[in-house]
């Protein structure tokens, strides 16, 4: 489902999967900016995936999900192995799905906090 995408080229595995909670990790190497340390972008990147692959699954199988507004706060850098994101659901209706994404390093420290609202809709 997700060769090709920018999730396959970031290098995102999924480990848990399902409507209440999706857990996924990302290489920090490859996601960098010019400094070493891992992008902020790269974080909002699993922060969304995560996020959305939740509100699908909650949405079902004759339904999609669409990112709306997703935020971040980046805590601190990460310079190398990888990083985990952790999206828990915060209100899954029938037309919008909230997610809180926390992506942790591998000591278990806060890298970043995310939020994403996605739309339900019918395919």
């Amino acid at each position: 489902m997700h060769d090709g995408t920018l999730a396959d080229r970031m290098g995102i595995e999924f480990l848990e999967a399902g409507p209440d909670r999706v857990v996924g990790r990302m290489p920090v190497e490859g996601n960098t900016q010019p400094y070493g340390l891992l992008h902020g972008g790269a974080s909002a990147v699993l922060a969304e995936t995560l996020g959305s692959v939740a509100a699908a699954i909650h949405a079902g199988p004759d339904r999609i999900a669409l990112g709306v507004e997703i935020n971040a706060t980046h805590h601190r850098a990460a310079a190398s192995g990888y990083v985990t994101g952790v999206a828990t659901r915060l209100h899954g209706g029938r037309t919008l799905a909230t997610y809180d994404i926390e992506i942790s390093d591998e000591q278990g420290r806060r890298v970043c906090t995310s939020r994403l609202t996605c739309m339900l809709r019918d395919r």
